[in-house]
């Protein structure tokens, strides 16, 4: 049996979790959040914990199970707490300014960069004296706000030699030495 896909998952106080069929819905102070399970997962709810179960021994249900309930427990936490990410550019003068959900960077190019945000998505810049300018990106869905984090990290990923580019706060790249001195 999956690991994972076996624990029961307690709910915190002001979460509703409701099924109607396939579909889970999460509801919560920070939002909603539904999901269509694949077929051969079951969702039971009883006294605020809920456990997913799978319809057989199959590869592929043992695959879906602890997924289901990795999902299930990722909505519930968005809804509940919320979820965030913060992003650092590095190099001389990479900057980030955001006015609502429109992000332009400067990143060396020509030309800045605007990047339009899903609307689901909050957003905050910062640029402190002596400090990378920061980018904080917060949602309650963390899939998306894994992918526009991903996004927006490729406009300019850091490169091994000096380190510039944007970069995940407290992620460590490998660095190259680059070239050696003349015999």
């Amino acid at each position: 049996m999956s690991r994972i896909g076996k624990l029961p998952l307690s709910l915190p106080k002001g979460v509703d979790v409701s099924t109607a069929g396939q579909t889970v819905k999460v509801k919560g102070p920070l939002g909603e959040l539904n999901r269509t399970l694949s077929e051969g997962i079951s969702v039971t709810i009883e006294d605020g914990i809920v456990t997913v179960a799978r319809a057989s021994e199959q590869k592929h249900h043992k695959a879906l199970h602890g997924l289901s309930r990795a999902l299930i427990a990722n909505m519930v936490k968005g809804v509940s707490e919320g979820f965030s990410t913060e992003q650092e550019l590095v190099g001389v003068g990479y900057r980030a300014a955001n006015t609502g959900n429109l992000l332009e960077l400067t990143l060396g190019f020509s030309h800045n960069v605007a990047f339009e945000l899903p609307k689901e998505i909050k957003i905050e810049t910062k640029t402190e004296r002596g400090k990378n300018p920061t980018i904080i990106l917060k949602a309650i869905d963390n899939e998306l706000l894994g992918q526009v984090a991903a996004k927006i990290r490729s406009f300019r990923p850091p490169e091994p030699y000096k380190g510039k580019g944007i970069k995940f706060a407290g992620e460590v790249l490998r660095r190259k030495a680059g070239k050696s001195a003349g015999k």
